[in-house]
């Protein structure tokens, strides 16, 4: 009877030693499909609208102006990826045979508007990172309203310019 008790305890240490080591495998298996995100740090917060997407064991960037990601887009990488983002708040992750965790993301608008002077009146430039909206006037009078995508410009005749972010 002696026997047959250590046999079964021999035979039950032999299953959990194999049960065990199939469970350290599984954990390590797991652990090395598991995607490795490096850049951006969560919670970045930037007014560059270029970012650089820094990551490893995934082939897919999900980026979304909500947490719930209802509306992602999805976009096919690997590895380092820039991205031009337009200012606001987003999640993002990054998917392989899992996902990631979610992280934040915040490009701030920049409002920088420039001008130069032309013959007898000015070039109006958008600068910054978001769209505008210019009000010309003549002395105190309103006398234009343009509104301006990044990078683009025009020509007025006035004495004051504002530019404020189109909402």
């Amino acid at each position: 009877m002696k026997r047959i008790n250590t046999a079964r305890r021999i035979i039950y240490l032999a299953d959990a030693l194999v049960v065990g080591v199939s469970l350290f495998i599984l954990l390590g298996i797991i652990g090395y499909t598991q995607p490795m995100v490096i850049a951006p740090m969560d919670e970045y917060s930037t007014s560059n609208t270029s970012v650089l997407f820094s990551f490893s064991k995934a082939d897919v960037i999900l980026i979304d102006d909500n947490l719930e990601f209802t509306s992602p887009t999805r976009i096919y990488a690997k590895d380092n990826l820039v991205i031009n983002l337009k200012p606001g708040k987003y999640y993002w992750k990054v998917e392989g045979v899992f996902p990631s965790e979610i992280r934040t993301l915040l490009i701030k608008a920049n409002v920088d508007l420039r001008l130069r002077q032309t013959d007898g009146a000015y070039e109006v430039i958008n600068g910054g990172n978001t769209r505008l909206n210019v009000k010309v006037y003549d002395n105190e009078q309103e006398i234009e309203r343009r509104t301006l995508d990044v990078g683009n410009s025009v020509n007025a005749s006035g004495t004051k310019f504002i530019g404020g972010q189109d909402e």
